[in-house]
């Protein structure tokens, strides 16, 4: 087992980078050597996030895969969407492996990728090769994969709370409605109208009805363990908070089965995976109680009035979301323990 990796980050300024450099910050087997923004290139990223200071102190570098693969073994991609399919292919003819946490290598078809990205696809050839790294489910491909399509924020809180219950045939996949909601950090540091201060304070609004690029990637995960592609209905809302994601989801319930029983499904579904826990009968989770850390929380309610399931699941969206699941991923390609420099008690008030 090897027990040092060097690692590289492109895309550096962004929320996930930064997320990603705190939890890599205090990994036992891993050293950051190069973090890499064209844009920002010379300068001194404790300029730009000031709470680093003597803390990181790399300049940000220009991007090229070469000079990377002298000093990395593995790349992080945190670049917006449209940008690493073409970056991923050269990175790995340098023999450099890749994690990927934008949405380039999620969906197998790229003609759905162009539909809900509104991009260019990447080649077939990688679509086909990339491993989707939901950790919990995919444990054994990401072990041996050399290119990882990190999931999603909203499919990972999603996917996490309802594979239990698909796998299980607990529920009718078609009946699945997904009620979402999003701090302000899910939308990037970049600035915009929808995310100015005036604008999400005391408010609450849906965004992207019926047209967010997460349906497919939800929908492709869902249709693998129930073995039949279905629609679901996913509604986004923008929460005035500035981390965390809440999913409800609500589907129709096969037969009459207790929360009790529901429970012991989950937590045995669950058993050896230390990043989610499931409450108990009754209680339900918030998205403080799992701020800053990589757990996912799980509760659920089976409702005999309605014949109704209902699952709550949150999730801080900027690590089990992305920064924190992608380190989990990262252990799993390197065999060690998934809880190696992640196992953070959330903060809390």
């Amino acid at each position: 087992m090897r027990m040092e990796m060097k690692v590289a980050i492109i895309g550096g300024t962004g929320y996930s980078s930064i997320e990603l450099m705190r939890l890599l910050h205090k990994h036992p087997f891993v050293e950051l050597t190069m973090i890499i923004s064209n844009s920002q290139a010379g300068s001194n990223l404790q300029d730009i996030y000031p709470h680093i200071t003597n803390i990181i102190e790399q300049p940000l570098q220009t991007l090229d895969p070469k000079t990377i693969s002298e000093h990395a073994d593995l790349v992080f991609l945190a670049t917006p969407s449209g940008i690493s399919k073409d970056l991923v292919p050269e990175l790995l003819k340098y023999e450099l492996k890749c994690i990927d946490l934008s949405g380039d290598f999620r969906l197998r078809s790229q003609e759905n990728y162009e539909h809900w990205y509104k991009h260019t696809a990447a080649d077939n050839e990688y679509l086909q090769q990339a491993t989707y790294g939901l950790s919990e489910m995919y444990e054994e491909n990401i072990k041996d994969s050399k290119l990882i399509a990190n999931p999603g924020c909203y499919p990972t809180a999603t996917l996490l709370g309802l594979i239990p219950a698909i796998k299980n045939r607990l529920v009718d996949p078609k009946s699945i409605i997904i009620d979402a909601k999003s701090g302000v950090s899910g939308a990037g540091r970049g600035v915009s109208l929808s995310t100015h201060f005036s604008e999400v304070n005391e408010n609450l609004k849906a965004y992207k009805m019926g047209s967010h690029q997460h349906i497919p990637e939800i929908e492709q995960i869902l249709g693998d363990e129930a073995g039949t592609l279905t629609p679901v209905t996913f509604t986004t809302h923008l929460v005035p908070m500035t981390r965390g994601i809440m999913c409800t989801i609500h589907a129709n319930l096969h037969e009459s089965v207790n929360t009790g029983e529901i429970i012991k499904i989950y937590k045995e579904f669950y058993q050896d995976q230390p990043f989610v826990r499931v409450r108990e009968e009754g209680h339900f989770p918030t998205t403080k109680e799992v701020l800053g850390s990589n757990f996912c929380d799980i509760g659920v309610h089976s409702d005999a009035r309605t014949g109704r399931l209902t699952i709550i699941s949150v999730i801080d969206n900027l690590v089990k979301g992305a920064a924190g699941q992608a380190i989990q991923n990262l252990n799993l390609m390197n065999g060690w323990d998934v809880r190696t420099g992640l196992l953070d008690i959330p903060v809390y008030p």
